[in-house]
């Protein structure tokens, strides 16, 4: 699948509610469904999948860098797309802030659309963020108390 069927746009960042990202796919749609679905048919729930942010420079210099949402069991690549490091981490950022404002477990949610349209929607609370080498950045993550990596 190629990064530019994907658009990414994130609400909630400055207002309350859970901060949310909306990924839609405008591209071979059966393609996109057929990698988000399950043996038993149904999208895979948050718990199936893992999201991630890997830079593409360093990070001082706010590269672009690839969101990956993989299955957590196969570890195999769900989608992947393009993102500017810049926004990344201000979705961490509100994500870790409405984290403290509530004792809900999630810290935010992930809405997919194909073409516009619906298909799955998870609540997840661990967002983890890589350099350009694959080193794991603590500190611009999102990683709930207790997990140890």
């Amino acid at each position: 699948m190629r990064r530019d069927y994907f658009t990414l746009e994130a609400s909630n960042l400055d207002s309350p509610g859970v901060p949310t990202v909306v990924i839609d796919f405008e591209g071979p749609a059966e393609q996109l469904t057929d990698r988000l679905t399950g043996a038993d048919g149904e999208p895979f729930a948050g718990e199936e999948v893992d999201v991630a942010f890997r830079l593409q420079g360093p990070v001082d210099e706010s590269p672009e860098g690839v969101v990956a949402v993989t299955n957590r069991v196969t570890g195999e690549f769900v989608l992947e797309l393009n993102a500017d490091s810049a926004d990344v981490f201000r979705f961490v950022d509100a994500a870790r802030e409405y984290g403290k404002e509530t004792d809900e477990e999630h810290r935010y949610r992930i809405r997919v659309l194909v073409d516009g349209e619906p298909f799955t929607e998870n609540e997840k609370s661990t967002f983890l963020v890589y350099d350009a080498e694959g080193d794991l950045l603590r500190q611009h993550s999102l990683i709930p108390s207790g997990v140890e990596l």
